[in-house]
C-alpha cells in the first residue's frame, strides 16, 4: 500500500463585522475572516495538505484568488472539489489532523460542528478527523486578535 502525508498552513487577518467561518460553519463573533473567498482557513489548510499529499501543488493554483468566479465562494464546494481531484487520482483519506490558532472566540464548543459538516463534505467518518484548537498567549498577530492560522497534516492512501 502507498501512502503519503501533506502539510497545509494558512493565515487571514480578521476584521470586524466580517463573517467568521471555520471548519465549514459561520461561528459567532465580533469578527470574521478576510479573503477572496468565505476565508474559511480550516478548509483552506486542508485542501492544501490534501492537494500537496498527492502532489497536486496548492489550493491557490486550483482556485486563483485573482479569478473572479471564487470571490465569496464557499469554501466547502472548494474542498469537495479537491476531494473529487485526489480521487479521480486513486487516493483516499488515511486522516485529517488539524490546529486552528484563534485567540477569541473559544472554539471548542463547536469542534464538533465543524467536524460533522467536514466529515459530510468529505465523505469520511467523523473520528478520521482531528480538530484542536490553541491560543497564542496573546502574543503576536493571533494573540492581539489581528488574524487567525491553522495547520493541517493528512494521511493519504492509493486507493
Amino acid at each position: 500500500m502507498k501512502i503519503r502525508t501533506g502539510l497545509g498552513y494558512d493565515v487571514h487577518q480578521l476584521k470586524d463585522g466580517a463573517d467568521f467561518w471555520l471548519g465549514g460553519i459561520k461561528v459567532d463573533h465580533t469578527k470574521g475572516s478576510v479573503g477572496h473567498s468565505d476565508a474559511d482557513v480550516l478548509i483552506h489548510v486542508i485542501c492544501d495538505a490534501l492537494l500537496g499529499a498527492a502532489n497536486m501543488r496548492d489550493i491557490g493554483y486550483h482556485f486563483s484568488d485573482t479569478d473572479a468566479q471564487y470571490k465569496g465562494i464557499d469554501s466547502k464546494i472548494l474542498l469537495k472539489e479537491v476531494v473529487k481531484l485526489i480521487t479521480e487520482a486513486g487516493w483516499t483519506i488515511g486522516n485529517i489532523d488539524s490546529t486552528i490558532c484563534l485567540q477569541k472566540p473559544k472554539i471548542n464548543p463547536v469542534i464538533p460542528n465543524m467536524k460533522k459538516c467536514l466529515a459530510e463534505v468529505m465523505d469520511i467518518p467523523e473520528e478520521d478527523i482531528s480538530i484542536k484548537a490553541t491560543t497564542t498567549e496573546k502574543l503576536g498577530f493571533v494573540g492581539k486578535e489581528a488574524g487567525v492560522s491553522a495547520l493541517a497534516s493528512v494521511l493519504i492512501q492509493k486507493i
